[in-house]
Order: structure tokens, then C-alpha cells, then sequence
């Protein structure tokens, strides 16, 4: 018998490998820029540092200044010395969730050994105790707050498919956005990655309205859809925040006819987000957001999007899809693949509109 087709089936592409960007361009605005016109469906070639001359006065762009935080954490087991590393993914009172690696079991009371970047012993975590999914909560033994235990002791969390993970002093800069300011990411909004502060600059002079939310990636973003049916698939949920000013700021270049484009999906799901607490309106929120847009979705406040080029069968291609179509965005990836576009996190990028 057959295994079950997937609906995934239908966002899956061939990609070669020798595509995926293994470093960041030289300059953030060398990358290029394809341009999609989701009405003409026309297909066009630029680079990021035309972005300017797609924008007029009255418009908005929303860019999220999460930071990346460094979350990978590399020591040693105390009691048998073997090797460990783990991946911060949150904190509540003190006690510190991690993804963690090792052979064995780690019990209750048991203490692990951190080193930095440069091999030198820094900081321990004491193991409380495991949760269902599998993960550790770790308190850090002496007792410090965990950005402060990440900063002496972390690693920026590369993405395993840029040099199976492995990190290069370049990347501390690079795999951050230039506006990054709320810790809080265990992988960068990559999109925003292409953004210079002399970029922003031409943007504002043209008239634009710059503002930032604000949602911490999570390794949600990551996880695999393994369900046959899309809308049975549970986002992981992240956290992510809208001021009021920046409600009224999108709501006056809204009501001038002025168009909104977010930069990257994440900013995406924080609008939108926002707008399903609004009853359709933009509205000053917190929370947790576990928002999966697939086709079928009603854009309240996204305009135009500029976004990275994703994983075959992944979420991200999916709600790209439900913002162009599903046609349009796999032609738009078979000439991106003809055309040699780099792709994923250090990759070149879309501008949708």
C-alpha cells in the first residue's frame, strides 16, 4: 500500500546543493533581488540596493529588531567528562529549557561544564529535570541570569546547513541585523540580514515610514510539517510584540493610501497576528503567536513582502505561497534555481508585491 500523498508534495522543488549560501555576500547589498508582481505575474531581476527605487513617499516598512542571542552552549559532562552541547530555546524563573546532546542520560543534581569560543572552562548548569518533549531545564550553577551566562559562554546558533552549524568570528556580525536591539532569537530574521543603515537612510529620504515589531524566533520556524494535511500541523508558538505607536504609524500610512511591506515572514506573523486580536484591525499586542498562514489566508495589513529563499516543503514556502499563489512562487523558484540565486539564511531575496 501506498503511503498517503501530503499536501507538502505540492511545495517541494529541486535544489542543488551548491546553492545554498555558505557565507553572507561581501557587502549586506550585494545580494540580489528578485521582484514578483503578484497581479502581471512577471518576474524580474535586481539587486537589494534598488529597493529604495521601489518604494514612494506615504509607504511603511516593518522589520523585526529581534536579536540573536548566542545559545549554543558546548562543555562537558562533570561527572564522566563526555562531551555535551546544548541549545538554549527559553527561561521562566531561572530555570533555563535546552535541547541537549549527549550519550546517556542526564540525571537530576548532575553538572556540566561550559567552555567559550577560545576552549576555557566559564560557567556550570546543574540539571533539574526533563520535560515531555525531551528537552532539559538546567539552572546555571553558580547562580547568574542566562543573557549574561549566554554572552560569556554562547555561540551564535548557525543553521545546520551553513558549514554543519560551525561558526566563524565574522558570523557574530553578520548573523545579526544592523537594527537588531530585543535579545531574544535563536536564529536571525534572515531577510533583514540585506539591510544597511545607509539603505534605510535612502528609504526614509523617499518618505517611508520605518517602524519594528518585534518576534523571537524559535526553532518552530524550523520544525519539519509532518502531517499529510497542512491544516493539521501545530506551529510552534514564539513570542512577538506591536507597540501602539507603531498601530497608529501603520494606520495613518494605511488610511493614506500608503502601502505596508514587511520584511520577512516573521514580521508578517506579527502584523497579522496583530490584526486577528483587532477583529481585522491593527492593534497594540503581546503574546504568543503560533499563527500558520497557508493558503486560504486573509492578508489584513501585509502589502508587499521581501523574504529570503526558503527550504523545499517548509512552512515558510507555504505562507509565501498563500501571499502570491502557489504557481507563481514555484515558477519564481525554477527561475531562481536556472538563474543561480543563492538560498536560505545567507542568500539572496524576493521582493513580492
Amino acid at each position: 500500500m501506498s503511503d498517503q500523498p501530503s499536501e507538502l508534495d505540492l511545495y517541494d522543488f529541486e535544489l542543488p546543493r551548491e546553492l545554498i549560501a555558505q557565507d553572507p555576500p561581501p557587502h549586506r547589498t550585494d545580494a540580489r533581488m528578485m521582484i514578483i508582481d503578484r497581479k502581471s505575474g512577471s518576474i524580474e531581476h535586481a539587486s537589494v540596493r534598488d529597493l529604495p527605487e521601489t518604494m514612494r513617499a506615504g509607504d511603511a516598512i516593518v522589520v523585526n529588531d529581534s536579536k540573536v542571542i548566542p545559545a549554543r552552549l558546548v562543555g562537558y559532562r562533570g561527572q564522566t567528562s563526555g562531551r555535551w552541547e546544548g541549545l538554549f530555546l527559553r527561561e521562566e524563573n531561572g530555570v533555563g529549557e535546552l535541547l541537549s546532546k549527549t550519550r546517556g542520560y542526564l540525571q537530576p543534581g548532575e553538572r556540566i561544564v561550559l567552555r567559550d569560543c577560545e576552549g576555557r572552562e566559564t560557567q556550570g548548569l546543574l540539571v533539574v529535570s526533563h520535560t515531555q518533549e525531551g528537552n532539559v531545564l538546567f539552572v546555571p550553577d553558580p547562580q547568574v541570569p542566562w543573557l549574561e551566562l549566554l554572552e560569556q559562554s554562547g555561540r551564535i546558533p548557525l543553521p545546520p546547513y551553513i558549514r554543519d552549524g560551525q561558526m566563524t568570528q565574522e558570523d557574530r556580525e553578520r548573523y545579526q541585523t544592523v537594527y537588531a536591539r530585543n535579545p531574544g532569537s535563536v536564529a536571525a530574521p534572515t531577510a533583514g540580514l540585506h539591510l544597511t543603515e545607509d539603505l534605510l537612510k535612502k528609504v526614509r529620504q523617499v518618505g517611508v515610514a520605518l517602524v519594528s515589531v518585534t518576534l523571537h524566533v524559535g526553532l518552530g520556524t524550523f520544525r519539519p510539517v509532518s502531517v499529510h494535511r497542512l491544516a493539521d500541523h501545530k506551529m510552534h508558538s514564539e513570542y512577538a510584540q506591536i507597540s501602539a505607536n507603531v498601530v497608529r504609524r501603520l494606520q495613518s500610512a494605511k488610511s493614506e493610501g500608503g502601502r505596508v511591506l514587511a520584511v520577512g515572514t516573521t514580521s508578517v506573523r506579527t502584523l497579522e497576528t496583530s490584526a486577528l486580536h483587532g477583529d481585522g484591525n491593527l492593534v497594540e499586542w503581546s503574546g504568543q503567536t503560533d499563527l500558520f498562514i497557508r493558503p486560504g489566508f486573509q492578508f489584513k495589513v501585509v502589502d508587499r513582502l521581501l523574504t529570503n529563499f526558503h527550504l523545499p516543503r517548509s512552512t515558510l514556502l507555504v505562507l509565501v505561497s498563500a501571499f502570491a499563489n502557489r504557481e507563481l512562487m514555484l515558477e519564481a523558484y525554477r527561475k531562481a534555481v536556472e538563474e543561480r540565486y543563492r538560498f536560505f539564511s545567507y542568500g539572496d531575496c524576493m521582493l513580492i508585491q
